[in-house]
């Protein structure tokens, strides 16, 4: 079915954690150029990478982005007439136009093993080079290549590059870009698994979903030339491309969960208003005609213009977002309107239900219920060090206790009851210390308190979102980690792992 609308954008989010604001901030973007042009906007799946991909979190991805309001035309849960939407399910696309670039001479197979590759790196870099693949498979015959997948060894495919020259490339907002040659790498286009690498994937799917404008992230500029060469081997054209200046933190580094809560359902289990967040995102490098701060995503998309985005990088302050959150909940919302969403938000996926069987134990009148489980209606809460003098560990061992649990927990594939015990009670048994004296801190750094509802059903039930961020919250109370301690403790850390 051919579809050629005026303007296409997309998003491609990879299904590997939870939904980032930084996937939200650009989907907005994409949302508002298509709906202000009357084109569409595609949701796309990049699941690639089949080790770390789940199903879970596309799930949540779809749920986080619909909940801030920002609705797509085609993808993966409402088809559309360029299905299917997850690369996962594209494979033979891929393998078809791999097949192109093979037979036309602009790719070729790889052999080397991840020992020479290593090693290669690391006299690059002691002789201070750029990093980057040399070219040591271009020497074999078409023979030695045949021979050695009838043989079965391993191999990737790679593009060619050229030798020499610079690649030239449009952007919207900042015009000609120019990147020498030499700093492109020969780019891995297929992985020994079969499975496309990003590049590859992303060329082919918006060449053939139609893509006119991919609006993007300013890291992706460096990938540009490989596309634009990708583009020219096919003999297709190159959408036009925008690439949008990064989120910051306070401090001006990219944003990070490590300086600041990052995923979206931390902003929805902390009660913000999707609104507000999707409006506080919108001002992020962009801003309104009339520079007013409130505005609805129907206001945005009715005056938006990429004209007016601003390149330095937008700062993600969270206090600024608190500010427009309230200025939303006291001008936008109803006495009505306040008690029906704090109801919803009271009872969103079933918190409230989860604490029942552990709170009726506890308590012998409604009127303790409050006192007992408050901490599970906050976002953050007030700690001094005294909270944490009362323990048995002393405050540094308690400081390594709340960073090393923050790591441990973070890896986890599946935020679950059972995963997050184990991984707590490994780790209390690989420091020699005792579990009791162990989750001590854990219990006062998520609570408050010396004791309360079960340390582990306390960090199924608040998320990850919000236990990573009272978790580091806690550690700042403690005196924080210098960049030489970080180091110290990353390697001691890694010793346990």
């Amino acid at each position: 079915m051919k579809v050629s609308p005026l303007v296409r954008t997309r998003i491609a989010p990879s299904p590997t954690g939870d939904p980032h604001v930084g996937t939200a901030y650009i989907a907005l973007f994409n949302l508002c150029f298509a709906r202000q042009h009357q084109g569409q906007f595609i949701l796309r799946i990049e699941d690639t990478d089949q080790t770390r991909s789940t199903r879970e979190s596309e799930q949540a991805i779809l749920d986080a982005l619909s909940w801030m309001g920002l609705q797509w035309d085609e993808g993966p849960d409402i088809g559309g007439p360029f299905a299917p939407y997850r690369q996962s399910e594209r494979k033979t696309i891929y393998h078809n136009h791999l097949k192109t670039l093979l037979d036309k001479g602009h790719a070729f197979h790889c052999f080397c093993s991840s020992e020479r590759l290593d090693a290669l790196r690391k006299t690059q870099m002691e002789q201070q080079k750029n990093p980057g693949y040399d070219g040591f498979c271009l020497t074999l015959s078409d023979e030695e290549v045949k021979q050695k997948l009838a043989a079965g060894e391993s191999s990737v495919v790679r593009m060619k590059i050229p030798e020499s020259g610079q690649c030239q490339f449009e952007d919207m907002l900042r015009g000609t870009i120019c990147i020498d040659w030499s700093q492109i790498d020969m780019q891995v286009l297929m992985k020994a698994d079969g499975m496309p690498t990003y590049h590859l994937a992303n060329v082919v799917d918006d060449h053939l979903m139609e893509i006119t404008h991919v609006i993007r992230g300013e890291e992706w500029i460096s990938s540009a030339p490989k596309h634009q060469l990708l583009y020219q081997y096919f003999g297709w054209q190159m959408p036009v491309l925008c690439h949008m200046p990064l989120l910051r933190n306070p401090d001006k580094s990219k944003l990070s969960k490590r300086k600041n809560p990052t995923g979206i359902n931390y902003y929805k289990r902390a009660g913000f208003l999707p609104e507000a967040l999707t409006n506080y995102l919108g001002r992020m490098g962009w801003s309104m005609p009339d520079e007013r701060e409130k505005f609805s995503l129907e206001d945005m998309i009715y005056n938006f213009d990429l004209k007016r985005i601003t390149l330095g990088g937008p700062i993600f302050d969270l206090e600024k977002l608190s500010w427009l959150n309230g200025t939303w909940i006291r001008e936008s919302l109803s006495d009505e309107q306040f008690g029906e969403r704090f109801k919803n938000w009271l009872m969103d996926d079933g918190n409230l239900q989860k604490l029942i069987p552990h709170v009726k134990e506890r308590v012998e009148t409604f009127g303790q219920v409050a006192e007992l489980c408050v901490y599970f209606f906050q976002d953050r809460i007030t700690l001094t060090e005294q909270h944490f003098t009362d323990n048995k560990l002393d405050l540094e061992t308690q400081k390594k206790v709340l960073q090393f649990s923050l790591w441990r927990l973070e890896n986890l594939e599946k935020w679950q009851r059972e995963a997050i015990e184990t991984a707590t009670f490994s780790l209390a048994q690989s420091l020699d210390i005792k579990i009791r004296d162990f989750v001590a801190p854990l219990f006062v750094a998520l609570s408050g308190r010396k004791s309360a509802i079960s340390v582990i059903e306390s960090m199924e039930i608040l998320g990850l979102d919000i236990t990573r961020i009272r978790l580091r919250d806690a550690i700042e109370v403690l005196g924080g980690i210098s960049k030489k301690g970080a180091k110290n403790l990353e390697k001691e850390f890694a010793s346990l792992v």
